[in-house]
């Protein structure tokens, strides 16, 4: 994957994403093309949307994991996690997912620009396939020196994140499972901040 930075690429990784397996929320719809999820009203959500959810965070999870540049990581995390939170209704049984995972993105954003390496650029990441993903900004680069500490606070907002959609679902059987199994996906994008 590679990041590129007002028209000038710099390799930021050699290994390929293929998006035609990824879920149809995390892959830019063609031309014409218009997905609705419908969320049904009464009982909390829908197991098919909770899908989409989680699919979506572990597309996040697999398109920052291809960056072979690790400073970008906390970073494309944050703003993948910020797309995932933008593609749920507002006005949904999800709106507290959605908050929290927005929560989560700004945390994680702020903890990459606090950290920023001044020596590398800020540059777009985008997967190669025959749908293409990019980040829809520029990504903020950690200073590497300052990455295990970075990645250890990065762990403690997601684990944070985890514990918030948890306990936000404490008063609803069906709330909990939906809840429980978003919050294992949050959980799964750790592995990112371990691999450095």
């Amino acid at each position: 994957m590679k990041i590129t930075t007002r028209g000038v690429s710099v390799l930021a990784a050699s290994a390929m994403i293929s998006t035609t397996a990824l879920p149809v929320l995390a892959q830019a719809p063609g031309p014409g093309v218009l997905y609705t999820v419908i969320i049904p009203a009464g009982e909390f959500g829908s197991s098919n949307y909770t899908a989409v959810v989680t699919a979506n965070i572990a597309a996040a999870r697999a398109f920052c994991a291809s960056i072979d540049n690790d400073s970008y990581k906390v970073d494309c995390l944050a703003e993948r996690l910020g797309q995932v939170s933008d593609e749920i209704p507002s006005d949904s049984d999800y709106a507290e997912v959605k908050q929290i995972l927005s929560d989560t993105s700004d945390q994680l954003a702020e903890l990459a620009r606090t950290n920023r390496d001044t020596a590398q650029p800020r540059g777009r990441a985008t997967s190669t396939g025959e749908t293409p993903v990019t980040t829809t900004r520029p990504l903020t680069p950690v200073t590497p020196s300052a990455l295990p500490e970075v990645n250890a606070q990065a762990e403690a907002i997601l684990d944070s994140t985890q514990t918030l959609l948890l306990r936000s679902a404490e008063s609803s059987e069906s709330k909990a499972l939906q809840y429980s199994r978003i919050a294992d996906a949050v959980g799964s994008t750790k592995v990112l901040l371990r691999s450095t």
